[in-house]
């Protein structure tokens, strides 16, 4: 399966019926960090449910998930190339990686691409040390 560049973040959630209706409920951290904005309109993709390991029922093993939900596509210690996209709200480089996984990088600067140790790993998102610059 691919997953657009554009994916803004991941999560699972039930289907609920809702009079006329279904409604999926974004968890209250993919507001917190930002990933998402009440009151806007995004796309949503439903992807083929898990089965009770965590794997895809369909077969896909492309995205690790576990009963808390898919699980971040990076590991303390990891060493990555990637390139500052944005800059968060105290100034630190912003990189996204796999399913839209946001890093943030002290000191990062817009354009930059980087050499990355992931230093710290929480849910939904990631903290990296710069290491070496590339360009």
């Amino acid at each position: 399966m691919e997953i657009s560049e554009k994916l803004l973040c991941l999560f699972s959630a039930e289907v609920r019926e809702d009079d006329d209706g279904y409604v999926v409920e974004i968890p209250r951290r993919e507001i917190e960090t930002g990933a998402v904005e009440p009151g806007e309109t995004y796309r949503v993709a439903l992807i083929a449910r898990s089965d009770e390991a965590g794997d895809s029922v369909d077969g896909d093993r492309s995205t690790t998930t576990t009963a808390d939900g898919p699980q971040p596509p990076v590991e303390p210690g990891e060493m990555r190339y990637v390139e500052i996209e944005d800059l968060g709200k105290q100034g630190d480089g912003i990189a996204r990686v796999e399913r839209g996984y946001v890093i943030i990088v002290p000191g990062g600067e817009v354009g930059e691409q980087v050499k990355i140790e992931v230093t710290e790993v929480k849910s939904n998102f990631a903290v990296g040390e710069i290491v070496e610059e590339t360009i």
